[in-house]
């Protein structure tokens, strides 16, 4: 049986979003020059993910002289926002509240992370009750 279509990035797919993001439009050879400073991958791989990640809508190509330029279809922001979406709808039954103490307790954040995550519900808060 074949496996569902995945709506949100794989690993692999938002290691190749993160070059994009990062580095604005990219060759093939770029990112797979980024790519492999984690680990190494061979070329054909990281054409083969891109062509599937535009397949899917994750990126856009245009051509350029014998080769294509890949980039972005999405922000990082609305990405990432699509992952937290589907995690806390999937796993969380929709509780906010469990999917931050979870968070929380697998991250083990700094007290300037910690800070800076007060800050955010603070603003948060703010814009609420506007």
């Amino acid at each position: 049986m074949a496996r569902p279509k995945q709506d949100t990035p794989t690993a692999g797919e938002l290691e190749v979003l993160r070059v994009l993001w990062e580095k604005g439009a990219c060759t093939v050879r770029e990112v797979l020059d980024e790519v492999n400073k984690i680990r190494p991958r061979a070329y054909t791989s990281v054409m083969t993910l891109l062509n599937i990640m535009a397949d899917k809508g994750l990126v856009e190509r245009e051509p350029e002289g014998r080769a294509f330029r890949y980039r972005a279809r999405r922000s990082r922001e609305k990405t990432l926002g699509k992952i937290v979406s589907d995690v806390l709808g999937r796993a969380f039954a929709g509780s906010t509240s469990q999917l931050v103490a979870q968070l929380l307790r697998e991250s083990h954040p700094s007290p300037e992370e910690l800070a800076e995550i007060r800050r955010a519900i603070n603003e948060y808060s703010k814009e609420l009750n506007k």
